[in-house]
């Protein structure tokens, strides 16, 4: 690491790469490669035996992914990461690297649609079953949890209900059980680190904020390295018993000398080898560069979406504004508590003319985009109940905070004189 500060505006400039040791260039190169040459045939061996860490393929790693790693790792106060093609892939990742058929895990209500689907039905053809409960109840989790429970999931500021969740409650039931809590940090890097929290694991869609100008797909993976995966054998036989996947390795026994990355490397040798959803060196360059920018883009994101919401609230075709800001009682608590640097670029808003009004305003912005994304430099405008959120039922949306009328904005960076005059003008049309 190339860098031992802790302050966010210095680590994604300066952690985990200083030069290229061939070149001396400051950029981090991108290496378009599949394959990587052996010093000789006990290297390669080793390499393959875990016995010491290097490059061996691009589907299980990468140098241009593993700056992006270092440096997603040291952002969230981590001890490793792992480089995937997608976030939908580190959402699955996060939780088959624990769980096998016949296991289970808690998941949060309030989760991206996408997510939601991922483990209520395609999780379930692997013999994964799903539980949701609504994290109102941070109770809700323990009662949920039996012996096959491996895991605990949410996002820190759920997609598109916004109300934080309440990550150190929920991590301290799940520290008494023996299980760890996975956090879906997309919505908000800088603002929060859920390590700090009690969460044992974190994963962002690099997609989003961290890639932040809409050009690649791509998720991670992060390790807290916080979580004593040996002490609880009995609940995770996948990480204290020998794989057959892998020399029958016992990965808690196998990594001890690398440090507490039992978790981590065994998503990279087992899932990533046999799954092959890396992410590719040029999509993880341009996520480094979008990183750099990270913590003043989120500054001017945040700053830009309290001025709309607290101007939204008040036009009388608007029903309720959804932002963190805005809130009151236990969900601004846990937002004043979990969110240290910002309350997020996300708000949603309930139309009161329904989903007519909601499809009617969306059509009429002229700036704003109408895309399926969060997280860009542009602001982004969508209507979930008829595009991320329309394979759930109606009542699945309602649990998720979707309701007809429900529109999402994305705040981005332009000048926030021009984003109050799109919103004004299409709400004037609507």
């Amino acid at each position: 690491m190339a860098t031992n500060s802790k302050h966010p505006e210095t680590v994604v400039l300066h952690a985990g790469y200083r030069s290229d040791p061939a070149t001396n260039a400051v950029a981090v190169p991108i290496y378009q490669t599949t394959s990587f040459q052996f010093n000789s045939t006990q290297h390669a061996a080793n390499l393959f035996a875990l016995a010491e860490l290097g490059n061996i393929y691009s589907r299980i790693g990468n140098p241009t992914c593993d700056v992006l790693e270092q440096r997603v790792a040291a952002l969230e106060g981590g001890v490793a990461a792992l480089a995937l093609g997608s976030g939908q892939a580190a959402s699955l990742f996060a939780v088959q690297n624990i769980c096998h058929a016949g296991d289970n895990f808690v998941a949060s209500t309030d989760i991206y649609g996408g997510t939601w689907n991922l483990f209520a039905n395609t999780m379930k053809t692997m013999g994964i079953e799903c539980r949701f409960v609504d994290p109102a109840d941070p109770e809700a989790f323990r009662r949920a949890t039996d012996a096959r429970t491996r895991c605990y999931y949410a996002e820190t500021l759920p997609n598109p209900k916004l109300a934080v969740f309440p990550i150190a409650q929920v991590a301290k039931i799940g520290r008494e059980l023996g299980i760890p809590l996975i956090m879906d940090n997309t919505a908000a890097p800088v603002l929060c680190r859920p390590f700090d929290h009690g969460a044992a694991i974190v994963l962002h869609s690099t997609t989003k904020y961290i890639g932040g100008h809409g050009t690649s797909i791509g998720g991670i993976l992060v390790d807290g390295g916080n979580f004593d995966w040996e002490k609880h054998k009995d609940r995770f036989p996948m990480l204290n018993t020998p794989d057959p996947s892998y020399h029958g390795a016992v990965w808690t026994q196998a990594t001890k000398p690398m440090g507490p990355v039992a978790y981590i490397i065994k998503a990279r040798v087992t899932l990533l080898r046999d799954v092959g959803a890396p992410m590719s060196p040029f999509n993880a360059f341009m996520f480094i560069q979008g990183l750099e920018t990270l913590p003043l883009r989120m500054r001017v994101h945040c700053d830009n979406a309290i001025a709309v919401a607290k101007h939204l609230a008040k036009n009388p075709k608007i029903a309720k504004v959804i932002h963190p800001s805005l809130m009151t009682g236990e969900a601004k608590k846990r937002a004043d508590q979990h969110l240290s640097r910002g309350y997020g670029a996300l708000l949603g808003f309930e139309l009161k003319g329904g989903a007519d009004a909601g499809r009617k305003f969306i059509d009429n912005l002229k700036m704003f985009y109408h895309v399926a994304n969060i997280g860009d430099a542009r602001s982004l405008a969508i209507h979930p109940a008829s595009t991320t959120h329309s394979q759930l039922s109606a009542e699945e949306q309602a649990q998720t905070g979707v309701t007809p009328g429900y529109v999402r904005l994305s705040i981005g960076l332009e000048h926030i004189d021009d984003i109050l005059a799109d919103l004004d003008q299409a709400l004037a049309a609507t």
